[in-house]
C-alpha cells in the first residue's frame, strides 16, 4: 500500500471507528459520556516476576474480559498469559454472551526480562461500553512501566543482546508500514461490524448485509457469519443460519469449540431451547469440563425447566471453579424462584455476593430469596439497593412485587411503568403483572 493510500485508509478507519459507536446509541449526545481515560483508569507495576495491571472502571461502564490483552513492545521482554479473574455474565446485543468487568479488576501476569530489567513499554488493548448505550471502539494504549531493581543480568544476556544486529532504518520503516497496514485493516473490520450491528438494530437488514459484505478478513469469518446468521434468524430462516455457521472452515485449534458456541447462540436467538441444549451438550462431550460451556448449558436447562440437569451442571461448574459467583447465584436464584429449598438457596446467593460484592443482579437474587422467606422489609432494602445500582427490568419487576405486597402500590406501579418502558416484552415483568392482575 502506498503512503497516500495508507493515509486515506487510516482516515477512513478512524472516521468509521469514531462514528459507528455513536450509531449504536439513542439520541443521547456524546457529551453525556466520559472520555475513555476517565471511564477506564489504570495503573501498572512490576513486582518481582509479576506485572500487575489494575483497571478502575467508572460506575455505569464496563470492560469486556475477552477484549483485554497485554503486549510487550520492549525487545527481549516477554509476558505470560494474563490471569483473568472471573467476571460478570452479560448478554450483549453485539458480541452475544460475554464476561465483563465493573468496578476494580486486577490482572497479574508473569514478566521475563532477557537482559537487565529496565523500563517496559506496555501495550494495553481494551474495549468497553457504557450502560447508557455508547460502545467505545477497540483501543490500544501504550504506557511505560518501571522495572524493579535487580542485582545482575542473567548470565550471558548482555553478550547475547550485543550480538544482535540493529535493524537498518529502511527495514524498520518497512516493518512499521506493515504493522500500520495490519492495524488499519483491523480497525476497518471492527468499524464495519459495528455499522452492521447499528443497521441491524434499526431493522435495516439490507444495510447490515452491505457492511458485512465489505469484510475480507479470514480470521474474522466466524464472527461475520454469526452476524449474518442473526439476520437470517430474524427472517425465520433458522436452518440457513445454522448451516452458515457450520460451514465456516476451522483454521485454529479453538475454532471447533467457537463454532458450536455460535451455533447454540443462533438457536438461542430463535428461542429453540431444546436444540440449543443439544448443541451445547455435544460441545461439552467434545470439550469436557469446559466451565463456560457447562454454564451456558445450565442456563438453557433452566429455560427448559430441567431443574435436575441445571443443578447438576452448575454444581459441576462450582466443583471445577469454586469461586465462580454466577454459578452460585444462578443455582440459588433458580431454587428461590421456584420456592424450593430456600435456606440452601439463600446460602448459595450469600456466597455469590461474597465472591462478587455489590453486584446488583446478585443483590436482586438475595432480595428475592428474602422475600420468598417472608422477610419483606429486608427484601425491600436489598431490592432498592439493586435497582438504584442498575435500572434493570427484572430487578424492577421484583422490587415492584415487594412494594405491592407491602401496600405501597403507587410506587410499585411507578417502578413497573419504568421497567415496561425499557422492555415491555420482558418475560419476568409480564408474568408478574399477569399473576398479580395489574394492568398498566
Amino acid at each position: 500500500m502506498t503512503r497516500t493510500l495508507l493515509t486515506l485508509a487510516r482516515r477512513l478507519a478512524l472516521a468509521i471507528a469514531l462514528f459507528a459507536p455513536l450509531a449504536l446509541t439513542s439520541a443521547r449526545a456524546a457529551d453525556d459520556f466520559l472520555p475513555p481515560t476517565e471511564a477506564y483508569k489504570y495503573d501498572a507495576r512490576v513486582t518481582g516476576d509479576q506485572l500487575i495491571v489494575r483497571y478502575t472502571i467508572h460506575e455505569g461502564y464496563y470492560l469486556y474480559r475477552d477484549k483485554l490483552a497485554f503486549e510487550s513492545a520492549t525487545p527481549g521482554v516477554t509476558l505470560g498469559a494474563p490471569e483473568f479473574p472471573v467476571g460478570l455474565d452479560h448478554e450483549d446485543d453485539y458480541f452475544g454472551r460475554q464476561m465483563i468487568y465493573r468496578g476494580t479488576v486486577t490482572i497479574p501476569m508473569t514478566v521475563t526480562y532477557g537482559t537487565t530489567p529496565g523500563p517496559l513499554e506496555l501495550k494495553l488493548k481494551w474495549q468497553g461500553c457504557a450502560d447508557a448505550g455508547l460502545c467505545y471502539p477497540p483501543t490500544t494504549w501504550t504506557t511505560t512501566v518501571a522495572a524493579p531493581a535487580t542485582d545482575a543480568a542473567p548470565a550471558g544476556a548482555a553478550a547475547a543482546a550485543s550480538s544482535v544486529p540493529a535493524a537498518s532504518p529502511a527495514t524498520a520503516a518497512a516493518e512499521d508500514d506493515d504493522e500500520d497496514d495490519a492495524r488499519t485493516v483491523q480497525n476497518l473490520v471492527r468499524a464495519w461490524l459495528l455499522l452492521a450491528r447499528a443497521a441491524e438494530m434499526r431493522n435495516d437488514d439490507a444495510a447490515a448485509e452491505g457492511w458485512l459484505a465489505r469484510i475480507d478478513a479470514p480470521q474474522r469469518t466466524l464472527e461475520v457469519q454469526q452476524r449474518r446468521a442473526a439476520l437470517l434468524v430474524r427472517q425465520g430462516k433458522v436452518a440457513e443460519a445454522r448451516a452458515l455457521v457450520r460451514e465456516v472452515p476451522e483454521q485454529a485449534p479453538g475454532d471447533a469449540r467457537a463454532k458450536l458456541s455460535a451455533e447454540a447462540q443462533v438457536l438461542r436467538d430463535a428461542k429453540l431451547w431444546s436444540e440449543s441444549y443439544e448443541v451445547l451438550a455435544d460441545a461439552s462431550r467434545r470439550f469436557p469440563d469446559d466451565v463456560e460451556l457447562l454454564y451456558e448449558q445450565a442456563m438453557i436447562a433452566e429455560k427448559l425447566d430441567r431443574l435436575g440437569d441445571m443443578e447438576r451442571l452448575l454444581r459441576r461448574v462450582i466443583e471445577l471453579r469454586p469461586e465462580h459467583p454466577h454459578a452460585h447465584n444462578a443455582l440459588g436464584y433458580s431454587l428461590a424462584d421456584r420456592n424450593l429449598r430456600l435456606p440452601e438457596a439463600r446460602q448459595l446467593i450469600v456466597r455469590a455476593l461474597e465472591l462478587q460484592p455489590g453486584d446488583p443482579f446478585i443483590t436482586d437474587s438475595l432480595g428475592w430469596v428474602e422475600f420468598r422467606l417472608g422477610n419483606r422489609e429486608e427484601a425491600l432494602r436489598l431490592l432498592r439497593q439493586a435497582y438504584n445500582a442498575r435500572r434493570d427490568t427484572e430487578i424492577g419487576a421484583h422490587l415492584g412485587e415487594v412494594l405491592w405486597s407491602l401496600d405501597q402500590r403507587d410506587e410499585a406501579r411507578r417502578i413497573w411503568g419504568e421497567a415496561k418502558r425499557r422492555d415491555s416484552a420482558n418475560e419476568v415483568l409480564r408474568g408478574t403483572l399477569e399473576r398479580l392482575g395489574v394492568d398498566l
